[in-house]
């Protein structure tokens, strides 16, 4: 299917342009393909392998010689042979997007990535993709210098064999959004030709919030980013503010993890890194996260969120809790609404005690800890341990017997404003 489409996309090319190819070799190829294939002008990108002497390369031969190569072998590197409208995008703009794409000081790796089948190559096909790549290889190597950083380790070669990798390798990236899009750029970039800013003014930087937020660095055409997004992102309604920005527009953080992929999620408090991650998080992985950050992994709160504790009967958020007025209970970490006052009763148990959650606001599921049967009450969104629904309530109905430590209150009169300061419901809970 990719064939044919790209013999259709050629046949319709304006008479005066020409399709051109070139091959570039930068880390592991599923990250730079993802980034060539999104480029306007491009019309393929396939990962695959050259710059080898042996013949039929795959991958596990390719990987048994990354770090012990036998005498008379040199091993191929992980490229993406991209094919190119050259009246839509430049070569030189093209290479350009590689220099900046990781970091050419590096021999024999990228990032986490080591091997000899990591090296940085550009594998032109006509002479000019030659003269641009020298060209432009001396003046990055000065804005890399003018950073601190080292000589380029980058090959210049034609590109003769190539050949394609295994079909598991091809749009790798989008078939699994369960990882991280790569990012090993220096941050060095050529200067732009005159950049006209939107209406005249330069676009602002995000700046600290002060006190916790979460941010997110993500990029343009990163799976793993949209994933988040749909998964977490979408159904967040916390206390703690989310924010997305590309790594370039950000400012006045004091970041200790260095950005080397999409999305990089930072828990920050004044400004300050206190802890990140690395790539896609579930939203059981991302609500434990923020527990942490958020409660404190010695919190009662914590303790009884993700390790199934439970509050002393009477505490004091329970007393508090009690005889609170009109409103709803939100879950402490996603801020969905969970249950509401009109459904409290008191029980005398010494728990916050309802005859109903919101609907489906709320999982339950078998217990049978400790000797006993019972059913757990879990929050939908976040998997937070809220407690436990018995069948035991005035006139047969259940009681959901909850911790109060895991809630916030929320005043019926101020649910609208609320919901306006919280702007990503959850689509599957609705109003009653």
């Amino acid at each position: 299917m990719r064939q044919f489409f790209l013999i259709l996309s050629l046949a319709f090319l304006p008479l005066m342009a020409k399709p051109q190819t070139i091959g570039f070799a930068a880390g592991c190829f599923w990250g730079v393909e993802k980034h060539f294939e999104k480029l306007p002008g491009v019309l393929d990108a396939v990962s695959g392998y050259t710059g080898g002497n042996y013949p039929d390369p795959d991958y596990h031969k390719v990987l048994s010689y990354r770090f012990d190569t036998p005498k008379g072998i040199v091993n191929y590197t992980e490229t993406v042979k991209v094919t190119y409208d050259d009246s839509k995008i430049s070569t030189e703009d093209l290479i350009k997007s590689f220099w900046e794409l990781h970091d050419p000081t590096q021999k024999n790796r990228q990032g986490n990535d080591r091997g000899n089948n990591y090296r940085s190559a550009i594998f032109y096909t006509t002479p000019e993709q030659k003269e641009i790549a020298l060209r432009t290889k001396a003046e990055y190597q000065k804005l890399l210098t003018k950073a601190g950083y080292g000589k380029i380790q980058t090959e210049i070669l034609p590109l003769k064999k190539f050949y394609p990798a295994e079909a598991y390798h091809q749009d790798y990236l989008k078939r699994n959004p369960n990882g991280y899009c790569p990012n090993h750029s220096t941050g060095v970039k050529f200067p732009k030709q005159s950049v006209k800013k939107a209406q005249g003014k330069p676009m602002k930087k995000l700046t600290p919030l002060g006190g916790k937020e979460i941010l997110v660095i993500d990029a343009e055409g990163c799976p793993y980013c949209e994933k988040f997004k749909k998964d977490v992102a979408e159904s967040y309604m916390g206390s703690v503010p989310m924010r997305f920005a590309h790594e370039d527009r950000i400012e006045g953080y004091k970041l200790k993890t260095k950005i080397q992929g999409t999305p990089t999620i930072f828990f920050i408090e004044n400004g300050k890194e206190v802890a990140a991650h690395t790539g896609y998080l579930s939203p059981k992985e991302f609500y434990k996260a923020l527990g942490a950050f958020k409660l404190g992994t010695k919190s009662e709160a914590y303790d009884i969120a993700f390790n199934k504790g439970t509050e002393p009967r009477f505490c004091k958020k329970y007393a508090k809790f009690k005889n609170v007025g009109d409103g709803v209970f939100v879950d402490r970490l996603s801020g969905q609404i969970l249950f509401d006052t009109r459904d409290r009763f008191n029980s005398h148990s010494g728990w916050l005690s309802f005859y109903r959650a919101r609907p489906r606001a709320v999982i339950e599921r078998p217990d049978n800890s400790w000797g006993m049967h019972r059913t757990e009450v879990l929050a939908r969104v976040s998997g937070a341990h809220l407690g436990h629904v018995f069948d035991d309530a005035p006139g047969g109905r259940r009681r959901y017997c909850i911790n109060a430590t895991v809630l916030d209150f929320v005043p019926r009169a101020k649910v609208a404003e609320w919901k306006k300061q919280h702007p990503q419901p959850a689509p599957e809970i609705k109003e009653k």
